[in-house]
């Protein structure tokens, strides 16, 4: 009786909701949005944990016996120094790569404006059409792209203002994210204890197991990954930057930082930062892609053989194919952040599944070499 009751309680609830699924997707988004801080903010605490978690365990060891009895202490020291070094690297981006970036892309606009003529040319030789560029290019009148935007003034000044309460909501949200991060960091063992606690509270104990090592997995895992590919990421930008300087390739800036990005996706960003690269030099001066690409392969070679084994090691665990697959699935949802939370998220289900799968052929008494 009780199951037939859930059933038909379960079918009327479903038949409601899909009468008014308007009302309730609305009532979802408000719900969502009413959160949207809470979860911001602890993705943030889980990314800050990682560097905290680092300079903890300096502080500890270099305290010795005189860190027993001061843990909270140390996780204010330790918040302290990871917030001055994002402050540090955001000024030190600001300060130093932005200015050569933005140097960079003004002469590649510069010299992509001075060699056109000389490109539709090669294009005209080879007898394909490029009509269609220059009617773009004649297309482009100043004076009447500034008079379109004196006449549409009145909506213009209407968009600026939904822009602006736009950016002032999302200044307030990621204000509320960062202050629910910090108190999130300083009192994270408190609520690791509560959350165990509800855990075997209400559910049996070897769920609970699993789920607290399922949860450690994951941290460990995205630990890992994120401070293994962040330092690899810095020292490969800089290994690609004073190549480029020293060998006299130009945008030596601009690829150092594309490189830098593109490597923190493990394989995939290789060679999106390898095509990159060597676009940007054809561009600039054809007769240095052989030695731009020769560069690359230098610069990989040692990174690869002697720098990522000891910087970043087997840091996801996941052969190539499973890494293209959640970058793929990561680029589809999330775009360029999916692809980096989505390869260790694979990681995770390919080492659960694995230990699943080893556990039931142990059952049944099977070996697979």
């Amino acid at each position: 009786m009780r199951r037939q009751l859930l059933l038909i309680t379960f079918a009327v609830a479903l038949f409601a909701a899909l009468m008014n699924l308007e009302a309730i997707v609305g009532f979802l988004g408000a719900a969502i949005g009413l959160i949207s801080p809470v979860v911001l903010g602890g993705l943030v605490a889980f990314i800050l944990n990682v560097p905290m978690r680092g300079f903890e365990k300096r502080i500890t060891v270099l305290l010795g016996k005189k860190a027993a009895g001061k843990e909270q202490l140390i996780r204010v020291a330790s918040l302290l120094l990871t917030l001055l070094s994002l402050v540090l690297v955001i000024a030190l981006v600001l300060g130093l790569v932005l200015p050569e970036l933005i140097r960079s892309l003004t002469s590649l606009y510069e010299l992509i404006l001075d060699r056109l003529p000389d490109w539709i040319a090669i294009l005209n030789g080879y007898d394909i059409d490029t009509s269609w560029i220059t009617e773009k290019i004649a297309e482009l009148d100043v004076q009447s792209i500034l008079s379109k935007l004196s006449s549409s003034a009145g909506s213009m000044l209407s968009s600026v203002a939904d822009i602006a309460a736009t950016t002032v909501s999302s200044v307030t949200n990621a204000a509320f994210a960062v202050i629910i991060a910090i108190y999130i960091l300083l009192s994270k063992k408190d609520l690791g204890r509560q959350g165990r606690k509800l855990l075997y509270a209400h559910l049996r104990e070897e769920t609970a197991d699993e789920l607290c090592s399922v949860m450690r997995l994951i941290r460990d895992t995205y630990a890992k990954f994120l401070s293994g590919q962040c330092v690899e990421a810095l020292i490969l930008g800089t290994l690609i930057f004073f190549a480029f300087s020293v060998m006299g390739l130009p945008y030596a800036p601009l690829i150092a930082v594309l490189t830098s990005v593109c490597a923190l996706i493990p394989y995939v960003g290789a060679f999106v930062s390898f095509s990159l690269g060597t676009l940007l030099t054809l561009l600039a001066d054809p007769s240095h892609v052989l030695l731009c690409i020769v560069v690359y392969l230098v610069v990989q070679f040692v990174e690869n053989q002697f720098i990522y084994p000891h910087v970043v090691g087997n840091s996801v665990g996941l052969p190539p194919l499973w890494i293209l697959v959640g970058a793929l699935m990561g680029g589809k949802l999330m775009g360029v952040l999916g692809i980096i939370f989505f390869i260790p998220l694979v990681a995770v289900v390919h080492t659960l599944l694995g230990e699943d799968t080893n556990r039931r052929l142990r059952k049944k008494h099977i070996r697979i070499q």
